[in-house]
């Protein structure tokens, strides 16, 4: 035995693993050791890269002043205490600098540090929680954790459906973007702080819940400058023109498309319009442009630190996404609105007479048994402390007794919280508001072990005894790999990678067969006679699945040497019978297992055999076929069996 040690990477990171390799020398056909593929094989190939749908790679970072922060929470702290609480709400102070020396480090400058230097705090805030993506939202999450207020109440403005502003969706918009939705910040005032958090909470939604504005685009524009009613339309880009912001010459949009190919910011944004025969716009009455989203707003309507009413519009491919992005940016900013937490509705009315009223700050109500909250964090609060919990993270709770006497926890959420989606997510925000910290520590329950993992285990100690060595090989392989180079023909039953990163992994296998054979063939200097194994998962189609696929346990074994070693598999498959326990009877007899002959295009004719189980087959074993072995690349004769385990479970 030889101590191997080897790093598994992924893209999910890697870690370094040691362990006991019986044949060290057998190469694998990937150049690492079978161990490791045992772990990596789990992890299928991320797609092709494509910058325009690639979500963030780290947890969103919020960059807020310290003392404007510690203003809207209406107290000072010490950065221990400080940091103590994000702990306790579940966020991360990240790092502490200044704007200064933000810039001294982009530009690698090393000039000294001045005291009178802004702080800046860099929080880490939850991918999903969109509402903490800037100072408002944060404050006032912290202001209703730590108690000092309750949760706001959100409100439309009380006006007739006539007096509404309108917008109204053209047909042609299904051919690009199809959804757009819209609200108003009545009498709102920014200062310079605001108005930059406004402008800095649409980057974060852009490059977060947005996706780089593929999915969800967000125009502001100041309602002052714009005559209502407003049309959404597609128009071939040639006819559409206007001067965008920060520019004073005006641009037909196919002209955009040229002169934004060298803007850093921009550019990276074009492709999601610019081969479209037609490109999305907002008019208002007067013919007037807003945006030609998803690229650059009009300057005529930028909103300024004098800007008194903002139409928010959000165009999107994504609806649902679309109103969690409206929500977020109306809920945040309303609190400078003259009426504060109100905004003002946008009837959307489609083409085909259809309409929808913008934004829905409605609440929706969620049950949830206290039993599961509390079995869930190992935890036992009764019902009124777990409303008080709900309410410090924004959850307006009450808790009722029906007749059956279980209580239960009726929970109204508000719009800022669209990341509560299921009966788990209030019991993580109990556990948070509780203190993780505070759960009491106890032993797990004893577990037992899978059924099937323990016959693999069973049926792994066997073979080992036998002289195999184990080998793990990819769950994933090619399309020709599975059937043409098995002489087999596609029968639909193959599970298709939609979008594989290389040929080599197009589809989940259906046999461990592949694998197996291109570990010999990868192997063929290796001294003779090789005998290998493996148990593993397999993936079939399977329509009564709710994911559309089933996963099948199987065993298979290769021996390749000077001859066929057809009879040490035959010997193998009656020796893996016996430990199992499962008796040679007579053909039809369905009291034990039976061999009769078969015809599968990967064995040689005459040389093969199925395995009958309670009068159904569950193997095959024989001599590989010569054509096989030589797409294989293998020049020595191999025999193979390969047993579905999973059905030895209903003995």
């Amino acid at each position: 035995m030889k101590a191997v040690s080897f790093e598994v990477r992924s893209s999910h990171g890697s870690c370094k693993l040691q362990a006991q390799a019986a044949i060290a020398a057998i190469q694998l056909p990937f150049s690492i050791s079978s161990f490791a593929l045992a772990f990596s094989r789990r992890l299928p190939p991320p797609p092709p890269r494509d910058d325009s749908d690639e979500p963030p790679k780290a947890m969103p970072t919020v960059s807020v002043g310290r003392d404007r922060l510690f203003a809207a929470l209406g107290r000072t702290y010490t950065q221990e205490e400080f940091e103590d609480l994000c702990f306790s709400f579940g966020i991360e102070l990240d790092d502490v600098t200044t704007e200064r020396a933000i810039i001294r480090k982009e530009k690698h400058l090393e000039e000294e540090a001045d005291e009178d230097e802004e702080v800046i705090y860099k929080i880490e805030v939850p991918a999903n929680r969109y509402d903490l993506l800037c100072l408002e939202g944060l404050a006032q999450a912290l202001r209703v954790f730590n108690k000092q207020e309750d949760t706001p109440q959100y409100s439309i403005r009380n006006i007739s459906k006539g007096s509404m502003l309108k917008m109204h969706v053209k047909p042609e918009t299904s051919q690009i973007r199809p959804y757009v939705v819209c609200a108003v910040l009545r009498g709102i005032t920014f200062d310079e702080a605001s108005y930059n958090s406004f402008i800095d909470l649409q980057d974060k939604l852009h490059q977060n819940i947005c996706r780089r504005r593929t999915l969800v685009a967000i125009g502001t524009h100041d309602l002052d400058t714009l005559k209502g009613p407003f049309s959404y339309e597609a128009l071939p880009p040639s006819s559409i023109s206007f001067v965008p912001l920060k520019q004073v010459k005006n641009f037909r949009a196919d002209e955009l498309m040229e002169f934004y190919k060298s803007d850093l910011k921009l550019k990276k944004f074009l492709h999601i319009i610019e081969n479209s025969p037609v490109f999305p716009v907002i008019y208002d009455s007067k013919r007037t442009v807003l945006s030609l989203p998803p690229i650059i707003n009009s300057a005529h309507s930028a909103i300024t630190l004098k800007t008194k009413n903002v139409l928010i519009e959000c165009t999107a491919t994504d609806l649902t996404k679309a109103k969690i992005v409206l929500n977020t940016m109306v809920t945040a900013f309303s609190s400078y609105c003259e009426k504060k937490y109100e905004v003002e509705p946008v009837e959307v009315i489609y083409s085909n007479g259809e309409s929808s009223i913008y934004p829905d700050l409605s609440l929706y109500n969620m049950e949830v048994s206290l039993s599961y909250v509390n079995d869930s964090i190992g935890v036992a609060l009764n019902a009124e402390e777990v409303t008080s919990l709900l309410n410090r993270m924004q959850l307006s709770a009450k808790h009722t007794v029906p007749d059956e006497g279980q209580c239960n926890i009726t929970v109204s959420v508000p719009p800022t919280r669209s990341d509560v989606l299921h009966p788990c997510d209030v019991m993580e925000d109990v556990a948070i508001a509780y203190g993780y910290n505070n759960i009491p520590k106890r032993k797990p329950a004893s577990l037992k072990p899978v059924p099937l993992n323990q016959l693999g285990d069973l049926i792994r100690l066997e073979i080992g005894m036998n002289g195999f060595t184990e080998v793990l090989t990819w769950i994933l392989c090619s399309h020709k790999e599975n059937f043409a180079m098995l002489n087999r023909n596609d029968d639909g039953s193959a599970v298709i990678i939609a979008n594989p990163r290389s040929s080599d992994f197009e589809v989940v296998r259906t046999s461990l067969m592949p694998g197996i054979l291109k570990t010999i063939g990868h192997n063929k200097d290796h001294p003779k006679p090789i005998k290998i194994y493996e148990v593993g998962d397999v993936a079939l189609l399977d329509v009564e699945k709710d994911v559309g696929a089933t996963n099948r346990r199987l065993f298979a074994a290769l021996y390749c040497g000077a001859n066929s070693g057809f009879e040490l598999i035959h010997g193998l498959v009656d020796r893996l019978m016996e430990v199992i326990g499962v008796p040679f009877v007579p053909a039809g007899d369905n009291t034990g297992y039976y061999i009769e002959r078969s015809d599968e295009p990967e064995f040689l004719s005459g040389r093969q055999a199925s395995i009958i189980f309670k009068g159904k087959q569950i193997g095959n074993f024989g001599i590989v076929h010569p054509e096989v072995l030589k797409n294989f690349d293998i020049t020595d004769p191999c025999s193979y069996v390969s047993v579905n385990i999973e059905n030895f479970l209903d003995m």
